[in-house]
């Protein structure tokens, strides 16, 4: 732009012809604006090509910030400037009907996917060189600035609408408990990103930007100029931290003023504010040294002032009302007042409550005022300690019988496993005592020393969740969850809510990435991190809903966790078994390869269409398998999940029961997976990479190759029985695989190809297994590279080993080592319905598809191309050229029309064979 205007503070960018439809509000008012603020989820972070949504200006090598649930971008020092309102994910209201509902969009300006098209006028609305459109953070749809407004005001949730959980059937107790701290997300030091900067940092251009005018380099600054420090209020002077202004060294009072205004984005009339030296610091100007001066509120009546009451989630629709008030101002003359502004009734003044609103850092905090208070005396208080803070506190009125949440429910982890209930309250009480217990312990998960504690009190539970979250009991730090709560009647039909698990441990960062885009795509309440409690607290959250999905990022470790979570709540469940969805992160992933999720996320596919695959899938069922292990040891008990025996001379039962998804082995396949078990166990930060891992796999097979011991007399140490026939094993056979599923190893199929044999053809809901052999460690590399296959040895329902002597065993990649015993596996009762990917569609290819940002719409990522998009191209280039014949028209039964689609007849043509070449 040749010629415009620019915004003084927050450098907003407009023609001059344009100011009239500039529709963005200035970082000075922004908070001003937002009628209910909702607190951001930060997270630190090295942004690339972003821009900051408070100074407008690009983010570069800078530590930045943004907000985990709203794609919220801005500079650290920027961060006390950010406006709350960030998408609202629990909005249920107590006795609303659906059908009253109405979901808005909620439109976030600036950093817009790539390609991005207006979703009004059709043309692209984003842009690389500026904080340019708008975006909906529900539904996804983009639009420029000023065509957004002529949009529908109602959201659908767009493309993942059958998967939402909508915001409006959740509710949380409205209570200080950060954002981040009820979905998971680490909570960044507060050292980390200081509100102003002090004198222990060294001299740093405070704004990002080492171009600004504001902050020139010494080489460069004129001598007329001088840099002064401004501290806006006690608060700051205490710390030493302060905000910087470069002015003229003529400048006057007024003219510092404005620019302490402007450096602090206050928004108010110059003349209720006053600089004062700052006689905490020297004033002598050394060389390198900063004048400093106090910026103070002294308004022309210091007992008389104005104050800003919102109405909250009162039925008006007023944003709030100026209140004037005095130093005698009390609680109850301010909502009268505010209630005759509103045009509410004020007769009955018990109903309403005033609340004192602050807000820090996109943060909130909330307090009811007690009627004795004066609101202007908590302003003034306020003012002398920062003034920034007096901008950022308002008054809201809510009615007292305001119920978000009649049933607060609080998830408590880490204690002993296996003990009786009263027991585990004994523990609890001990750590809250009577005045802070629990309305109703329960469910109680006995085997993972987990629980749920309900109260119906906000305030109690809110306190309960600190004293027990600061608690240790046996050398070990309680987990505590605050959980939402879901109101089943709220969710539409034909939805199937999406409840999402991510091992962030594993395939590196991905995990991490993962979760961190599920958060913005879906409603955070749905996803929930593995690390913080294990699949229950979120089954424990989905419990009353009747139909859902589950969708498990993580190796097929993690699913089997989870399958073995639903077996233990599926009962008290309205849904008992959901099906399951996976993105592999694990090493092997040989389920998810089974189910056509394929080998393992690389980070390059985008979450959204990880989650439209989700939605195409087809439900399929798993077959479970009961492991029963017997040792006939007295005084050995089989610990499959520390992958070893354990000695008790008081243990008189010895057996052990599994749940068995993928395969079994015993022999040199579970050896091998032994000796990488106790790698990783000994240096879990290794194991972070799949091909570290397989790397890893290779050097202990090569080493058992060259090792003395062997496995030669394994057929004479085992017994086999296969639906009660006695099997007899051939003398090469140093291991067998017992197998659910046709993939083992990262992929390999050692059963083989389809034989002409004795055998039924496999697949993992037949009701049979598979039983294989292999010959030692070579034969395992070849049946993994593809060059042959496993021995075939039986196929069944119900198989029985006997060892004769201590042998490694392995069940879905869990390894321990087995003594002398009975191994009998069997069909379990227990089942699982799994997702699997559909295969490749023939997508529509009419050239009129409706554009990305549409329901129905494309929607891939930038740089991708699918045989979709191929075809699409085509066809419309062959029905634009047939258009253009001349005299095309006096041919008889030729017409643009006919001869587009045969054209387009002959791509489909093509596109089936080649799906045919693909996927069968």
């Amino acid at each position: 732009m040749l010629w415009g205007l620019i915004g003084q503070v927050c450098n907003f960018v407009v023609h001059e012809r344009c100011l009239k439809t500039v529709v963005s509000p200035c970082s000075t008012v922004a908070t001003n604006v937002i009628k209910n603020p909702v607190p951001h989820c930060w997270t630190e972070g090295h942004l690339k090509r972003k821009f900051c949504n408070v100074c407008r200006k690009r983010i570069e090598d800078q530590t930045a910030v943004r907000c985990e649930v709203c794609e919220y971008c801005v500079h650290v020092e920027c961060q006390d400037f950010s406006v709350p309102d960030c998408k609202e994910c629990a909005t249920y209201v107590p006795e609303q009907e659906l059908k009253e509902v109405f979901q808005t969009h909620h439109w976030r300006e600036g950093n817009l996917p790539a390609n991005s098209k207006c979703h009004y006028c059709k043309k692209t609305c984003w842009s690389t060189e500026c904080l340019a459109g708008m975006r909906c953070e529900w539904c996804g749809i983009t639009a420029h600035a000023a065509c957004y407004r002529h949009l529908s005001h109602e959201c659908n949730f767009g493309w993942l609408q059958s998967i939402m959980l909508p915001p409006f059937g959740v509710s949380i107790p409205r209570t200080d408990v950060p954002l981040e701290t009820i979905i998971g997300v680490q909570r960044k030091k507060e050292s980390q990103t200081p509100r102003i900067f002090s004198d222990d940092i060294p001299e740093l251009d405070r704004r990002g930007d080492k171009d600004s005018d504001d902050f020139p380099s010494p080489k460069d600054k004129d001598k007329d100029e001088e840099t002064i420090k401004v501290f806006d209020g006690n608060a700051s002077m205490k710390r030493k931290t302060y905000r910087t202004i470069t002015i003229s060294r003529n400048a006057n009072k007024d003219q510092i003023v404005a620019a302490c205004l402007r450096v602090f984005h206050i928004h108010d009339d110059p003349r209720h504010y006053i600089i004062t030296d700052a006689y905490v610091l020297s004033l002598i100007r050394t060389e390198g040294k900063r004048y400093g001066v106090l910026f103070r509120y002294k308004p022309p009546n210091p007992d008389e002032g104005t104050i800003r009451v919102y109405p909250g989630r009162l039925n008006v629709t007023d944003t709030y009302r100026v209140i004037t008030v005095t130093i005698d101002t009390g609680v109850a003359e301010v909502m009268i007042e505010a209630l005759d502004q509103f045009g509410l009734d004020s007769s009955d003044l018990n109903r309403y409550r005033l609340v004192e609103v602050s807000l820090e850092k996109g943060c909130v905090h909330e307090r009811t005022m007690d009627n004795n208070e004066s609101p202007w005396a908590i302003i003034r208080g306020l003012a002398r300690e920062s003034i920034r803070q007096k901008e950022n506190t308002r008054f809201y009125l809510q009615q007292v019988d305001e119920v978000y949440c009649s049933n607060i429910a609080i998830f408590v982890g880490n204690l002993p496993a296996n003990l009786s209930q009263r027991h585990y309250e004994r523990i609890l009480v001990n750590f809250l005592g009577k005045p802070y217990k629990y309305r109703q312990i329960g469910p109680i998960y006995y085997e993972y020393g987990s629980m749920i504690l309900t109260y119906d009190n906000a305030d109690i539970a809110v306190k309960a969740y600190y004293m027990l979250r600061d608690s240790v009991h046996d050398d070990k730090t309680l987990l505590v969850l605050l959980l939402p709560n879901i109101m089943p009647h709220m969710v539409p039909k034909g939805v199937r809510p999406l409840l999402v698990f991510v091992n962030v441990k594993s395939g590196g960062c991905q995990g991490l990435e993962l979760i961190s885009s599920f958060r913005k795509l879906l409603n955070p309440y749905q996803v929930y991190d593995l690390e913080n409690g294990g699949p229950l607290p979120g089954l424990y959250v989905f419990r009353h809903i009747k139909d859902y999905k589950i969708l498990v990022c993580g190796g097929d470790g993690t699913v089997g966790w989870v399958l073995q979570c639903l077996d233990n709540v599926g009962q008290d469940s309205e849904c008992q078994s959901p099906p399951c969805a996976i993105v592999p992160l694990g090493t092997g992933n040989d389920l998810a390869r089974v189910l056509r999720w394929g080998p393992g996320y690389t980070g390059q596919e985008d979450p959204i269409t990880v989650l439209k695959d989700v939605i195409d899938a087809e439900e399929i069922r798993l077959d479970r398998w009961t492991v029963v292990i017997h040792s006939e040891e007295t005084g050995r008990s089989v610990d499959p999940s520390s992958g070893q025996t354990s000695s008790n001379p008081d243990c008189q039962d010895n057996t052990a029961i599994m749940v068995m998804n993928n395969y079994f082995g015993l022999g040199i396949d579970a050896d091998l997976c032994l000796g990488f078990h106790n790698a990783r166990e000994e240096n879990p930060e290794r194991f972070n990479s799949r091909l570290h891992n397989k790397g890893v796999y290779v050097k202990m097979g090569l080493k058992k190759m060259v090792s003395r011991k062997s496995w030669q007399n394994f057929s004479k140490d085992i017994r086999l029985e296969v639906d009660g026939k006695l099997v007899i094993l051939d003398p090469k056979v140093e291991g067998i695989i017992v197998l659910n599923i046709l993939s083992w190893g990262s992929g390999a199929n050692p059963w083989g190809p389809e034989k002409d044999d004795q055998f039924s053809k496999p697949n993992h809901y037949d009701g049979m297994l598979e039983v294989v052999g292999v010959n030692g460690v070579v034969h395992m590399g070849q049946i993994q590279s593809g060059l042959s296959s496993a021995k075939r040895i039986a196929q069944g329902g119900h198989i029985r080993i006997k060892l004769s002597t201590e042998m490694p065993v392995q069940v879905d990649g869990e390894p321990w080592i087995q003594s002398p015993g009975e191994l009998v596996i069997l069909k379990s009762a227990l089942k699982a319905t799994m997702l699997r990917k559909s295969k490749m569609k023939r997508r529509n290819t009419e050239p009129s598809l409706p554009g990305v940002n549409e329901p129905g719409g494309g929607g891939g990522s930038s740089g991708q191309l699918s045989l979709a998009s191929v075809s699409t191209s085509s066809v419309s280039t062959a029905s634009t050229t047939a258009s253009n014949v001349e005299g095309i028209g006096s041919v008889p039964g030729v017409t643009p029309t006919t001869i587009a689609s045969g054209r387009r007849a002959k791509i489909i043509e093509k596109e089936e064979r080649l799906d045919k070449i693909l996927y069968e």
